[in-house]
């Protein structure tokens, strides 16, 4: 398995993350509820941010599924479960002390309050949970996520790497015959949208937050036995690529309507899971078609993206509060929003990040 390496697995976690810093930063201009805000809110950048918020974070735990069957290949439980904590539990605690902090900095002064230096507020970043207090994990949210559906799930990750597993050798046979049966891993996600969804809001806080943590923990399992289905999956939502972009065309706009004119729970729910199933199999579909060769560039991007994901936020917040109040036409503010965010991410990364030993492993980097 670990020779098998799919390469447009890795495009897909890169273009995933750039999204993420796109809609990061077009958070800066809309009038949804956010650490930060221009003066001047712009409705109509909300449309694709609503887009791509139907997958973005959906698909990033089936690719951290489809990874984790390549991480986990032969090794031990033991030995599997100490990478991961060497690659999520110590970034996100850096991540906390080293990044998080100066962005709640930037917050509370973009908030009015006061203080001579980011060394006179870093004791008080300690008090309090955020936004009452000031302690976050912020974006790196998705890191405790991972880890604890990671843990949780060895029984079954073990379960289904044996060999000749009977749930994937089925699985594998009926989809040799009807292609569409990769809708049947949306059921599980339509049954979490129904049941879990109207009573726990997502908070991001891992405590309470019982149906981001199933959805995100389906997901991850997709992800993980899809892989285990190996070529045969490949093949079929290769195949199946252009039926799956009709139907999250026609799902997505039949969503547009049902939010315009209502609906009940369960038309709402079905059609949000529709949609939100299909977009991940069409990206999956082409990326398979056309991604799936070395390159170079993707070699390096696939080794920068864990410092860029780290970094980002706090750079957008920075940035913004330097431009939140001024003058300045929204496009500009957003072009120097975006570009200045990646090319101090990279510059971080390359100069800082990748040439110091001790800091790689904070970073989520090999030694």
């Amino acid at each position: 398995m670990s020779n098998n390496r799919r390469y447009d697995i890795d495009w897909i976690r890169v273009i995933v993350f750039d999204l993420l810093i796109l809609y990061h930063v077009g958070m800066f201009f809309v009038p949804w509820d956010w650490e930060i805000k221009n003066n001047e809110l712009v409705e109509w950048v909300q449309w694709p941010m609503i887009f791509i918020n139907r997958w973005r974070l959906s698909i990033l735990f089936v690719i951290s599924g489809m990874g984790t069957r390549f991480a986990l290949s032969e090794r031990s439980a033991g030995a599997f479960l100490k990478e991961r904590i060497v690659r999520l539990f110590v970034p996100l605690v850096a991540g906390i002390l080293l990044v998080i902090s100066p962005q709640i900095y930037f917050v509370r002064l973009s908030q009015g309050e006061v203080y001579s230096s980011f060394m006179q507020f870093y004791p008080d970043f300690f008090h309090g949970i955020y936004p009452e207090g000031n302690f976050s994990w912020a974006h790196l949210w998705f890191l405790p996520y991972l880890l604890v559906i990671t843990v949780i799930s060895i029984p079954v990750l073990l379960y289904l790497r044996q060999k000749d597993n009977q749930v994937v050798q089925r699985l594998k046979v009926v989809m040799q015959n009807h292609p569409m049966v990769l809708y049947v891993f949306m059921v599980p996600l339509l049954i979490v949208e129904l049941f879990l969804q109207p009573y726990f809001p997502v908070n991001h806080s891992l405590w309470g937050d019982w149906y981001a943590l199933t959805h995100y923990l389906i997901c991850f399992l997709s992800g993980y036995t899809l892989v285990c289905i190996k070529d045969e999956f490949w093949k079929t939502v290769t195949c199946i690529r252009f039926t799956s972009l009709i139907v999250g065309v026609a799902s997505f706009t039949a969503l547009l309507v049902i939010w315009q004119r209502g609906s009940n729970v369960f038309v709402t729910g079905l059609v949000s899971s529709i949609n939100q199933w299909s977009w991940i199999l069409t990206i999956f579909g082409f990326s398979s078609r056309y991604l799936n060769k070395p390159s170079k560039l993707l070699t390096y991007r696939n080794t920068a993206v864990y410092p860029t994901y780290i970094l980002h936020q706090t750079l957008i917040i920075w940035i913004g509060y330097q431009l939140m109040n001024s003058q300045i036409a929204v496009f500009w503010k957003f072009v120097m929003l975006l570009f200045g965010t990646l090319l101090g991410s990279w510059l971080i990364y390359e100069l800082i990040i990748k040439r110091i030993k001790f800091l790689r492993p904070l970073f989520g980097l090999k030694g």
